[in-house]
C-alpha cells in the first residue's frame, strides 16, 4: 500500500462509458495494462431519534482489501474511522432498530484497473442510488508511504494523463497528514469526501 490520490474528471458532454474509454486509451498510450475490475461503495446510515444527537456512520467496502469493512462516524463534533472484518456488516444488520440506512444516498465507484511501472491506476464511474453522477480517478503510488514525499510526483503523473484536469494541489483531507505515514483508511476518507460532493450534485446523463 503506497500513496493514493483521488480525483474528478469532466465529463465534457460525454456519457460515462465515453469518458472511461478516453481515459482508457490514455493510460495505455502510457504503456499502462489492465489488470482487471475495482470496487469502493459506501452506504450511509443515521441513528434514530431516541439515541439523542444524530450521528451517522458511513460503511465503505474496497476491493483492494476485500476482508475489511471500514467504517466512519460522525457524532457531530468529530469522526471517528474503523477498519474491522465482514463481521460488521451483519452488525450493522442487527442494529436496524437504531441506525436506519439512507438507501437513496448508496454510492459506489467502478471500473478498469490499470497497473504501469509503480504506479496503479484506477478509472471509476460514480452513482448514488444507481443515477450516473461522474468520474473518480484514483492513482496510487506503490514505493512511498508519506504524501509529502511523492505529491510532486504523483502530480506530474496525474497530469501527464489528466491534462488541465489533473490536480494542483494534494486532496483536502491529506493537506494536514503530508508528513504522515499513509494508510487504507486515508484512502477511504477521500472517497467518503467525493461520495459526498457527488450526492449533492445533480444527476448527469445516462451512464449507458
Amino acid at each position: 500500500m503506497g500513496v493514493t490520490i483521488l480525483t474528478q474528471f469532466p465529463t465534457e458532454n460525454r456519457t460515462g462509458p465515453q469518458t472511461i474509454d478516453v481515459l482508457s486509451k490514455r493510460i495505455m498510450a502510457l504503456g499502462a495494462i489492465q489488470q482487471g475490475q475495482f470496487l469502493v461503495d459506501c452506504e450511509t446510515y443515521t441513528s434514530v431519534q431516541q439515541l439523542g444527537p444524530q450521528r451517522t456512520v458511513h460503511v465503505l467496502h474496497n476491493s483492494e482489501q476485500p476482508a475489511t469493512v471500514f467504517s466512519l462516524l460522525e457524532t457531530g463534533t468529530k469522526t471517528i474511522p474503523l477498519a474491522t472484518d465482514g463481521l460488521f456488516d451483519l452488525l450493522m444488520m442487527k442494529m436496524s432498530s437504531f441506525y436506519t440506512s439512507k438507501k437513496q444516498t448508496k454510492a459506489e465507484s467502478k471500473g478498469p484497473r490499470y497497473e504501469i511501472g509503480d504506479f496503479c491506476v484506477k478509472l471509476g464511474t460514480v452513482t448514488v442510488s444507481s443515477n450516473f453522477k461522474g468520474i473518480l480517478v484514483e492513482v496510487e503510488y506503490r514505493p512511498c508511504v508519506v504524501p509529502a514525499m511523492c505529491w510532486d510526483l504523483l502530480k506530474e503523473f496525474l497530469q501527464g494523463f489528466l491534462g488541465l484536469s489533473g490536480p494542483t494541489n494534494p486532496p483536502a483531507y491529506l493537506q494536514n497528514r503530508m508528513q504522515e505515514i499513509y494508510s487504507p483508511i486515508d484512502t477511504i476518507h477521500q472517497y467518503l469526501e467525493h461520495f459526498t460532493l457527488f450526492r449533492k450534485s445533480p444527476v448527469e446523463a445516462n451512464v449507458n
